[in-house]
């Protein structure tokens, strides 16, 4: 099945490619592998919240985390197919690299990007799994709660 088939089986429209906010590029191929800059959860030009992941008041619950590094592994699937011309050229997932900034306590970040690995792997099935890793950091662009990066082959 088709990556544009698959989405559509699964009632998931790909977000227009995120403007970079600095001096990169959304995705760049090389070779037959298309990497793509850091995504951040941005729906329609906005965050859908900031801050720092964590349990307690004021802070970004882990639940809501994992739905915005679902957003991102979405931004991210739509930066690499724009940079190969089309989703249905992107073949697999190699490798993601997620992003959580979180207070110094909060040790859930795996979970957290789970929403990213977990949408992967909805879409491309046994070539969607991937080497990962997820990382707790201070603060991120924006003060985006998350961010992901991926690996992609493409034909």
């Amino acid at each position: 099945m088709s990556v544009s088939a698959r989405l559509e089986e699964l009632g998931i429209e790909l977000p227009g490619v995120v403007p970079p906010v600095a001096a990169y590029m959304p995705a760049k191929a090389h070779g037959d592998l298309v990497y793509t800059a850091g995504q951040l959860p941005m729906i329609a030009g906005e965050l859908p919240a900031t801050g720092k992941v964590g349990d307690g008041a004021g802070l970004v619950p882990p639940a809501d985390a994992a739905a915005y590094a679902r957003q991102s592994a979405l931004n991210a699937i739509a930066a690499a197919a724009d940079a190969v011309g089309g989703v249905d050229r992107l073949t697999g997932v190699l490798k993601l690299t997620g992003f959580v900034a979180s207070v110094p306590e909060f040790t859930g970040q795996p979970g957290v990007i789970n929403g990213a690995s977990e949408l992967l792997g909805e879409i491309f099935g046994e070539a969607g799994r991937h080497a990962r890793s997820a990382v707790g950091v201070p603060v991120l662009p924006l003060d985006a709660p998350v961010e992901v990066e991926v690996v992609f082959s493409y034909a």
